[in-house]
């Protein structure tokens, strides 16, 4: 269908009104591609370009005095710690926990029963009052007014101490001093020995037993030896605890 019209510069104007009717329907179909546009929503680089650069997130620092760090990085590092801190302690707690076989030590040999018998015999021969840890029942505190006057009781020179020399009760310095020398001569030669002996300690004991007797028997201020003292005859045998 066309339709005429008079043209303003001449001739006639021919209007096809199937134009018309196509051009409003390309207008609408514009239309709606529009809204359906606009109702999907926009990517980040859509958003981008219409609302231009958006504000970037602040990194956020932890001052630790001398030195500044990263917020994340501390969070990480200081969790990493604590979990591994408390993996270890699990796994200590199981190892504590774990029951354990111990092998038995071996039986001593010859050698150490003889040392270990051979020192037990200056527990024996001790006198005066016992340690707890002597290790020999039937010994007990002995001559223990050894220095004292026989008539007042006044003390003259404290001589409680020292070993007897046999079965008896006396106590001679020369056999007893050679006895401290030698076990101090052992001691200073084969020290490794007595330790894996377990006997490191007594003989030590026994070493400082007889010497300390010693430092009660001298006079440093005498340059002469006046006299010998004893107290008990070597041919009277009785039990010295008496």
């Amino acid at each position: 269908m066309s339709m005429y019209g008079r043209d303003p510069w001449g001739g006639p104007l021919e209007i096809n009104t199937a134009d018309s009717a196509t051009d409003d329907d390309r207008s609408r179909n514009l239309n709606d591609f529009d809204r359906a546009a606009l109702s999907r929503p926009l990517d980040e680089t859509q958003q981008s370009w219409l609302l231009g650069p958006g504000e970037q997130k602040k990194k956020r620092y932890v001052d630790l005095g001398c030195i500044i760090v990263s917020r994340k990085i501390f969070v990480w590092t200081v969790g990493t710690i604590l979990a591994v801190a408390f993996i270890a302690g699990i796994v200590t707690v199981i190892v504590k926990n774990v029951p354990r076989h111990h092998k038995k030590p071996p039986a001593p040999d010859n050698y150490t029963i003889a040392l270990q018998k051979a020192l037990r015999f200056f527990n024996a021969q001790k006198s005066g009052k016992l340690p707890k840890h002597n290790n020999v029942s039937w010994r007990g505190n002995s001559c223990l007014n050894d220095g004292k006057s026989d008539k007042s009781g006044a003390v003259i020179k404290d001589l409680v101490g020292g070993y007897y020399d046999a079965g008896d009760a006396i106590k001679f310095h020369f056999p007893k001093a050679f006895a401290m020398t030698m076990l101090s001569w052992s001691v200073i030669e084969y020290s490794a020995k007595y330790e894996a002996a377990g006997e490191l300690a007594h003989v030590k004991e026994i070493i400082k037993w007889g010497t300390d007797y010693f430092l009660k028997t001298f006079n440093s201020t005498a340059d002469t030896i006046s006299q010998l003292v004893a107290q008990v005859d070597s041919q009277i045998f009785f039990q010295s605890e008496l």
